[in-house]
């Protein structure tokens, strides 16, 4: 126990201070209006809150021990909770037309992002935050995704950024342009839940439009969150293939170096997230909380998205205005276009396949 006390006591100012934030973030949230409140969701106002304190404080070093702690070690306990809210049904429930659409327009967004990142000179584990969370489910997967390719806090804070401000735009837009173009609640519903970043986002765009496109929205997003665990999985073997190549991008050096990276790759809560998906699907989490008389499923959700708070409010609190300055405005632009091009090619495919569930 004296060990155990003795490796967390340097850790306790920074996660202190993160969770503080995290509630303090939650209040904050509570006070505000019910769409503005739907809009922005918890995890931006704690990024937000997070920046703030970091950067108008000069917090002392010994701090940051428990700042990255809340953000590198609790994120991951988090990715592996937030599986429980999972369930590979989802998939089978919009039927397989829709399924289909996910994945190209998830391939789309992720091949659009990295290309014109390349293009645009945007480092490439930004470019890939950007592209899955335009992709699966905003800043949820952009989190997730972040330990699995080692991507840096402020390269976190800027897609965070981006999502959001995309995502924000689509709650006004979107409702809008569907009925300026006469899109059934189908429709809309399958446009929305395709093409808009964050769930409350999706949730909140859909049910603006009419309940019907609210419930077909949610659907189709609920199942896109479904595919994050393979998404990330396939992400992480990516950049572990490209880590064996040599200097020159050429071939790799060898099969048994790449299977070594591949397998270490694969982190140990992206296997986590995956088994309690799994469980979820199976029931045995419903079993489990009627055999202890809890709702377990309610109180895993519960958990998992405190300790997504705590982590970007860690993030926040690790990320200093002058290195996004840095970054630069083109991210934005990437993200954009990232964005502008799903939501082409998702009203185009619903014109030729039709919605989902039709």
């Amino acid at each position: 126990m004296t060990g155990a006390r003795a490796r967390l006591l340097p850790h306790a100012p920074g996660l202190l201070l993160a969770v503080a934030c995290a509630i303090t973030a939650r209040l904050l949230h509570g006070l505000l209006p019910p769409k503005p409140a739907a809009v922005l969701g918890e995890v931006v106002v704690a990024v937000l809150l997070g920046l703030i304190v970091g950067n108008a404080i000069a917090l002392p070093r010994l701090f940051a021990p428990g700042i990255r702690f809340s953000f590198h070690s609790l994120l991951r306990v988090a990715i592996v909770v937030l599986g429980a809210q999972f369930s590979f049904m989802q998939v089978v429930a919009i039927g397989g037309k829709a399924v289909v659409m996910i994945v190209i327009l998830m391939t789309l967004a992720l091949t659009v992002a990295h290309v014109l990142g390349r293009i645009a000179g945007v480092p490439r584990r930004l470019a890939t935050l950007i592209g899955v969370g335009t992709a699966v489910c905003g800043n949820t997967a952009i989190t997730a995704t972040a330990p699995v390719i080692r991507a840096e806090d402020e390269e976190v804070s800027f897609a965070v950024a981006t999502n959001t401000l995309f995502g924000t735009a689509a709650v006004f837009l979107y409702p809008m342009l569907g009925h300026w173009i006469g899109l059934s609640s189908a429709a809309f519903g399958t446009w929305a839940g395709t093409a808009v970043n964050d769930t409350s986002q999706v949730v909140a765009t859909g049910f603006a439009y009419s309940d019907m496109a609210g419930r077909v929205a949610t659907a189709v997003k609920l199942t896109r969150n479904a595919l994050m665990g393979a998404v990330i999985l396939v992400i992480g073997l990516i950049y572990a293939r490209d880590a064996t190549r040599g200097p020159s991008g050429g071939s790799t050096r060898d099969a048994f170096a790449i299977w070594t990276r591949v397998r270490q790759s694969i982190p140990g809560f992206v296997l986590g997230f995956l088994l309690l998906a799994l469980l979820n699907t199976v029931g045995a989490i419903a079993r489990t909380g009627v055999l202890i008389g809890r709702d377990l499923s309610h109180d895993l959700q519960a958990v998992s998205r405190f300790l997504i708070l705590v982590a970007l409010a860690g993030v926040g609190l690790s990320t200093r205005v002058s290195a996004m300055k840095r970054i630069g405005a083109t991210p934005f632009l990437v993200g954009f276009a990232t964005a502008a091009t799903t939501a082409l090619a998702s009203y185009l495919l619903i014109r030729w396949l039709g919605p989902a569930g039709g």
